[in-house]
């Protein structure tokens, strides 16, 4: 019910969850300092907050940043891995909208604006689109899609397989046949191997293998 964030607590992991630039409910202005750029995704905001907040809290290892997210927050987790490197030491990318050129048009309109070529050659669409910066990839980076999503099609994950894969680069993937874009039944195993790739990579620990979530019913 929390996106995961008290499970992850609960493996030993500091979670943070911040609200950066243009989210609902600001002033225009506000919105003002993003709209046309939504490949930012807020991240330097969740950097600096980051940063801030281990100077406060020196425990906190700044050494060992993981991301994840899933649609929207898929292409922020991949944007966070392939634009920052430095920082995002592990991602979880999770049926991202990678390209907005392949996504909805009542999306990427309303933040982005409309289709405009620059002095460059290229369009405003077409920088902002992931695969154009996977060859930065230096972490660790699970990419995950619904075989069957009608919301992002696939399509926009394999554009960030192909790019990685011509810039050799190391990544995981996983494919849910039938899942459409909120996985449904295959959910639970994406819970898991989302807890096991951070346990894995951020702690450096052997997660139990094959470990299955089962729902178990409530005493009375």
């Amino acid at each position: 019910s929390r996106s995961d964030h008290q499970a992850l607590a609960e493996l030993g992991f500091i979670v943070v969850a911040l609200e950066g630039s243009c989210n609902p409910n600001r002033s225009k202005s506000f919105h003002d300092a993003c709209y046309g750029d939504m490949a930012d995704n807020t991240l330097p905001d969740q950097i600096s907050g980051l940063k801030q907040l281990a100077k406060k809290h020196p425990y906190m290892d700044l050494e060992r940043v993981g991301v994840w997210g899933h649609s929207g927050g898929g292409f922020a987790a991949a944007a966070a891995m392939f634009k920052y490197p430095e920082f995002y030491k592990v991602g979880i990318s999770e049926s991202g909208n990678h390209d907005n050129r392949s996504y909805e048009d009542d999306w990427g309109e309303r933040y982005i604006g409309l289709i405009q070529k620059r002095p460059d050659g290229k369009t405003n669409y077409e920088v902002q689109a992931n695969q154009l910066y996977a060859k930065n990839l230096k972490g660790k980076l699970m990419l995950a899609h619904g075989g069957m999503d009608s919301n992002v099609p696939p399509y926009n994950t394999y554009l960030v397989v192909d790019a990685l894969v011509k810039a050799n680069k190391d990544f995981d993937l996983v494919i849910f046949p039938n899942a459409r874009h909120g996985y449904g039944a295959d959910s639970l195993y994406m819970m898991r191997r989302r807890w096991d790739y951070f346990v894995t990579h951020l702690q450096g620990k052997k997660p139990p293998k094959e470990y299955k979530i089962e729902f178990r019913p409530r005493r009375p």
